[in-house]
């Protein structure tokens, strides 16, 4: 129930900073993107902002011998650069510098009733599951069987002591 409600206050919070700073209007974004035109630094801003609170939260969580709310500290068992994470960074940041939306922020606007964020967020959840599929699917373990060896009993062949059957 405190987990619960932590994470509600959490993403209330985070949701009024993207609605305060402008960060739902995918506009932002993209002025931001466009160093050519009319570039906005409005998004460096709230970087450096949140690079800045987040720098003071870890000081103050490391000096605590547990978590607040939770037991233990979390372990990520992802913690390399790889293909994968690399190929996915593209494709997150293809698809924000096309059309402006990140997950909250899409959400927000949304909730907004923003046009453009009420077809985005279907597409982000479809792309979701979509992998959400191809993980499953590549987890599953082939129903081809690996080519098996065949032992041939000795003793039937008058070799001697016996062999695997």
């Amino acid at each position: 129930m405190k987990t619960g409600l932590s994470a509600l206050c959490i993403g209330a919070l985070f949701g009024g900073g993207l609605a305060l700073s402008g960060m739902g209007q995918p506009q932002r974004i993209l002025d931001f993107l466009d160093f050519t035109g009319r570039w906005d630094p409005t998004l460096a801003l709230v970087m450096v902002g949140a690079i800045g609170v987040h720098f003071i939260a870890q000081r103050i969580a490391r000096n605590r011998p547990a978590p607040l709310l939770v037991q233990s500290w979390p372990t990520y068992p992802f913690t390399r650069i790889d293909a994968r994470l690399l190929a996915g960074a593209a494709i997150f940041g293809l698809g924000w510098g096309l059309v402006g939306f990140c997950p909250a922020p899409g959400i927000l606007s949304a909730a907004a009733g923003t046009r453009e964020a009420l077809l985005f967020v279907p597409g982000m959840v479809a792309g979701m599951a979509l992998f959400s599929a191809l993980k499953r699917y590549r987890a599953v373990p082939s129903t081809v069987e690996a080519p098996r060896t065949i032992a041939f009993d000795q003793t039937s062949a008058g070799g001697g002591a016996g062999g695997a059957g």
